[in-house]
């Protein structure tokens, strides 16, 4: 499939972006992502694992600084105990590797200390720093593990229950969980998830939303026609009824009517950050 095919693809929208662009595997794998959740028995093997996190780890890094851990969950018993944290993540039991990505802000805030210098950064950007080298290194993960026909899944779910997490992983303080990762050889082909076109998400000098509703509207409708949502797949019908205009827009605004995860902020302050 061409880059122009992919694109077309991915943003159900005629479009000629593309066309010249000469044919390039790195594209065409992240036009075609997809997230899997179901996944063959065999194992990743250990030295391919260790070569996508070399190329994880080749990421940006903030100020070279190198803010990421990620923890790579081996014990089958505790990736069991950290799926049934959430009914929300019960098929992550299945996933034959499973790790989880987290920001460490412990290892410098360490060398500091041993260096005989003062930390005078703590504030909130040391916490946004790690939580976004953290981010940036898991989704090149993700384009190195797809790259050789691996499907992933980050999982922010695990986050849900943000204590019990903490303990399973021994987190100490200065590093905590962003998201755990679900990856292996899929069981299936999974679907091409249509994103918001580019008129809605790129800015020309500057800000400017004044066509959201018309835009997101439109969007709204090319999701229904690819997802097909039927009434007993729309979220929270007991509490707001069927919805007959039920696209993107309705799915994720009902999510967020709920308050979720509403600790977060506490605990990373008990994990030692200062967020002033």
């Amino acid at each position: 499939m061409s880059i122009n095919e992919r694109i077309k693809q991915r943003f159900g929208l005629p479009t000629q972006t593309g066309l010249n662009i000469t044919q390039n595997k790195t594209l065409c794998d992240i036009l075609g992502h997809r997230s899997c959740r179901t996944y063959k028995s065999d194992a990743v093997p250990q030295e391919l694992v260790q070569t996508l996190l070399a190329a994880a780890f080749s990421a940006p890094s903030k100020s070279d600084l190198q803010q990421v851990c990620v923890i790579l969950i081996e014990d089958r018993a505790k990736q069991k105990r950290i799926a049934a944290l959430s009914s929300a993540t019960a098929w992550v039991v299945g996933a034959p590797l499973f790790m989880v990505w987290c920001g460490d802000s412990r290892r410098i805030r360490r060398l500091a200390e041993y260096r005989r210098h003062s930390f005078a950064n703590d504030h909130l950007d040391a916490f946004m720093n790690a939580a976004v080298d953290t981010g940036i290194a898991m989704q090149t993960f993700i384009i190195a593990a797809e790259s050789v026909g691996l499907g992933c899944c980050p999982v922010s779910q695990v986050r849900d229950q943000i204590d019990p997490l903490s303990s399973e992983l021994a987190l100490p303080k200065w590093v905590f969980p962003v998201a755990g990762l679900c990856v292996g050889w899929p069981d299936e082909a999974g679907r091409i998830s249509l994103r918001l076109p580019l008129q809605t998400t790129v800015h020309l000098d500057q800000y400017d939303d004044s066509d959201l509703f018309h835009q997101v509207a439109n969007y709204d409708r090319r999701r229904e026609a690819a997802e097909q949502t039927v009434p007993d797949q729309q979220r929270m019908v007991q509490q707001l009824g069927v919805s007959s205009d039920y696209g993107w827009s309705e799915n994720r605004t009902r999510q967020y009517s709920v308050s979720a995860r509403a600790d977060f902020g506490q605990y990373i302050r008990r994990q030692g950050f200062n967020l002033n």
